[in-house]
């Protein structure tokens, strides 16, 4: 289980998470919800290892997020950060030489399904082809927490249903998929739990199914109500 227990991130005078406490369970796909700015970049960076709590715990397996825990957890992060050299084919070589649990054939099931190909340069692709590319590298990760941060963004209505299929065919009862978006209504079917977080707090949380019947509206009309004038 990956668990944040008081968890709090400092930059100067500003408060990007703010005492976040929260167990991530196995077998589950959670959405972190929020405005730009909410603090769930942050968090996230903080769970993948990349930045340092100022405060609180994270802990995968009881083990404090580190050098021990990366090699268990796939963060796709919102910039691109493939070399303008690289072509598919060198970012699946350079992701196997670094990742023992990387897929080099379920990598090129994606980039097919995804119409990519392996002689594609990542400076001539689209930001759309990007997101494409780096989800599929990091879904051919055998990782057991996946942390998408924003995987929908730039991406047309049809690419999106084929991320959407990608990450459930990547769900299992061992995996923790994390994603983060404001595009709430593209991800309501999809996802277990919904967090929404907003000024890096925790505001509302819950089963999915839970909370649409405990308040009687919809997970996209719950981020409305949050956000509204936000």
């Amino acid at each position: 289980m990956l668990q944040c227990k008081n968890v709090t991130k400092k930059y100067m005078k500003l408060t990007a998470v703010n005492n976040i406490s929260m167990d991530f369970e196995p077998g589950r796909i959670y959405a972190l919800l929020g405005s730009n700015g909410s603090g769930k970049t942050t968090l996230m960076k903080m769970i993948a290892g990349l930045v340092k709590p100022t405060s609180g715990e994270i802990t995968l397996s009881g083990i404090p997020v580190g050098i021990e825990t990366k090699s268990h957890i796939a963060y796709m992060p919102t910039e691109s950060y493939f070399y303008n050299y690289m072509t598919c084919k060198d970012i699946g070589k350079y992701y196997k030489d670094f990742f023992e649990d990387f897929s080099i054939d379920q990598y090129y099931r994606y980039l097919e399904e995804m119409h990519l190909t392996p002689d594609m340069k990542a400076s001539k692709m689209s930001s759309g082809m990007l997101a494409k590319l780096k989800l599929a590298v990091t879904l051919s990760r055998n990782a057991s927490v996946i942390m998408l941060d924003e995987p929908l963004n730039g991406i047309d209505i049809v690419a999106r249903e084929q991320i959407i299929n990608a990450v459930i065919s990547n769900a299992a009862p061992n995996k923790t998929i994390i994603m983060s978006s404001h595009l709430v209504d593209e991800l309501e079917a999809v996802i277990d739990y919904a967090i929404f977080v907003k000024d890096g707090v925790i505001v509302s949380h819950g089963d999915a199914e839970t909370l649409r019947t405990s308040t009687g509206m919809s997970i996209v009309d719950q981020y409305k109500s949050i956000y509204t004038n936000y």
